[in-house]
């Protein structure tokens, strides 16, 4: 018997999402660069993305015809199979480009590269580097869409759509919330994104970490600011930790990782001070035991898989948003 292709929430057959207007953005770079409803839209998108990744038979053709080349100069497991596994999903041809065996190592710069790329005529690139604003540097040099997978420590833009994702699934809605983002606020691009998106999102933030792990300017962008965990901790909703950024420090940012774990290690003493019903996130990868107890990571306030799940279907959504249709318009 032939399997059916789903539906959509409207009814119709998800090879193109009814319902939406043109997106108006060509390239996701920035949270910064989103209004608030194109936030929404891209949540309600990827929203309707998350039953066709559940259905036995997930192959879509909507972006039938299309490229979509992975770019990574940094190493990368969950993203960059994320946006594979994304662009695959909607019929895409997906290349995946390794740069320690490309041009690069023997000297080509960024330049060189999104020359040499545009001259294949890609229709989205999807792009991880090292330096912050080296995506948005590359966007200027190609004639496609580009995706910023993780810009040093600036932004990771997808993750923080997964992530309010994740929390309007299980909370219900986003708006007036409270979030505590705990740990190496100062060196995660993740942070960042999220302080902008649920700001935008009119969610109370918090952030938590000893002050050498805190930027400057911090203020601006967390509604608090704590150095005590468990004071920050009171009454929030959603509890999101960051894993210490070794490669991105400059210097010693923590006396000793026992220490460490001692005061913002997220256990089970310390989670009696949120709410009752308070849910638990983690961008991956983990230490265990270092910013989170493995028996919290795995326990039932855990939702760091869904996470994990929804990273594929807000990918989806962001590539169905900002490549055209198969007439050349804007979706």
């Amino acid at each position: 018997m032939a399997q059916s292709s789903p539906a959509n929430a409207s009814g119709d057959l998800p090879g193109r999402l009814a319902g939406f207007p043109p997106f108006s953005q060509r390239h996701l770079i920035s949270i910064a660069d989103l209004a608030q409803h194109e936030i929404v839209e891209l949540l309600d998108r990827a929203e309707r993305m998350i039953p066709v990744s559940r259905q036995e038979r997930k192959s879509l053709s909507t972006l039938s015809g299309k490229t979509q080349i992975n770019l990574f100069f940094e190493p990368s497991t969950r993203t960059q199979s994320s946006f594979e596994i994304a662009g695959k999903r909607l019929g895409a041809l997906v290349v995946n480009m390794s740069v320690r065996t490309s041009s690069v190592t023997k000297g080509e710069t960024l330049i060189d590269t999104a020359a040499t790329l545009n001259a294949m005529r890609p229709d989205v690139l999807v792009v991880r580097h090292s330096a912050a604003g080296a995506v948005e540097l590359l966007s200027q040099k190609v004639g496609c869409s580009v995706i910023n997978a993780g810009d040093g420590a600036h932004e990771h833009p997808t993750q923080a759509l997964l992530d309010a994702l994740t929390i309007r699934q299980h909370k219900g809605r986003i708006a007036g919330l409270t979030v505590a983002i705990c740990g190496d606020i100062a060196n995660s691009r993740v942070a960042r994104s999220n302080l902008l998106l649920l700001g935008a999102l009119n969610v109370r933030t918090r952030v938590i970490a000893p002050k050498t792990l805190l930027p400057a300017g911090i203020e601006q962008l967390a509604t608090e600011v704590f150095t005590d965990m468990e004071e920050g901790l009171k009454g929030v909703d959603v509890v999101m930790m960051l894993r210490l950024q070794h490669e991105r420090a400059n210097g010693k940012m923590i006396p000793s990782v026992r220490e460490y774990y001692r005061f913002y290690g997220l256990d089970a003493a310390k989670l009696k001070n949120a709410k009752p019903d308070v849910i638990v996130m983690h961008p991956g990868p983990m230490n265990r035991g270092v910013e989170i107890d493995p028996a919290i990571a795995d326990g039932p306030r855990s939702v760091i898989t869904d996470q994990v799940e929804m990273g594929v279907a807000v990918r989806m959504a962001v590539l169905d948003a900002l490549l055209p249709d198969s007439n050349g318009a804007p979706r």
